[in-house]
């Protein structure tokens, strides 16, 4: 069975199908890299809570930067953010982003908690 949450015409923000959670892209607000990816981080917990998740289920994370220069800023904020020994499958590259104001997307799948 496959199931959507929080669905539009052009997405979900989530879609779980056996027992895996795939997030849509999430982007944060804020002035500097290490803003943006600390509200994307939340934005991400509070979706993986909704889909019957946690960080620490996380399979696999994909980030996007605007500007690779801020690899060790970004990284700082998501080293202290992932669970210690729970570090996902992860790729990092560089990309244009939906606006210019963005600096890093983040697109994550997960393990569900059993219910």
């Amino acid at each position: 069975m496959i199931e959507r949450i929080e669905t539009g015409q052009r997405m979900s923000k989530i879609v779980k199908h056996n027992g895996v959670a795939y997030l849509c892209g999430q982007v944060g607000d804020g002035e500097t890299v290490a803003d943006q990816t600390r509200d994307c981080l939340s934005r991400i917990e509070a979706l993986l809570t909704k889909a019957g998740s946690s960080p620490d289920r996380m399979l696999q994370a994909i980030i996007w930067l605007s500007d690779m220069d801020d690899f060790t800023e970004m990284n700082a904020v998501w080293d202290a953010w992932v669970p210690n020994g729970q570090a996902p499958a992860r790729a990092c590259g560089e990309a244009r982003l939906a606006r210019e104001t963005l600096k890093v997307e983040i697109i994550v799948t997960a393990a569900c908690n059993k219910t």
